[in-house]
């Protein structure tokens, strides 16, 4: 936890690598000091198929899950800052968004969780 999920254009992916946008994701949200280095984990998706706007043409848009508990200050700092970093990277694209959305505690469960061992349910156990 955290997990942000990046969905893209495949054209994106000739003007940065993978690794150059997944970084900056991942150094963004570092940045906040609202997880643990350790926590975060970032993914891309890029599409061959997708349909824009007229003279659009391509997009990415990343999907930040947090586990509750943040302000909507701090997530809303946490959006602009990956924005921010975005933009720097690629400042040509058509479109580019981010949303936080947040896990809610109750209802989360992980390896660690279930484990039988992990009395005190921490979500980090052994890990």
């Amino acid at each position: 936890m955290p997990h942000f999920i990046i969905d893209c254009s495949e054209d994106i992916l000739q003007l940065k690598t993978a690794g150059e946008i997944m970084n900056v994701v991942y150094e963004a949200a570092d940045a906040t000091g609202l997880f643990a280095p350790n926590d975060i984990k970032v993914r891309l998706q890029p599409y061959q198929y997708y349909r824009l706007a007229e003279h659009k043409k391509n997009f990415l848009h990343v999907f930040g899950y947090i586990m509750e508990g943040r302000t909507t200050k701090q997530k809303a700092g946490l959006s602009r800052q990956i924005s921010l970093r975005l933009t720097e990277l690629l400042p040509d694209i058509s479109f580019l968004s981010v949303n936080i959305s947040e896990f809610e505690a109750a209802t989360y469960s992980n390896k660690a969780l279930i484990n039988p061992e992990n009395k005190g349910k921490d979500r980090h156990f052994g890990l």
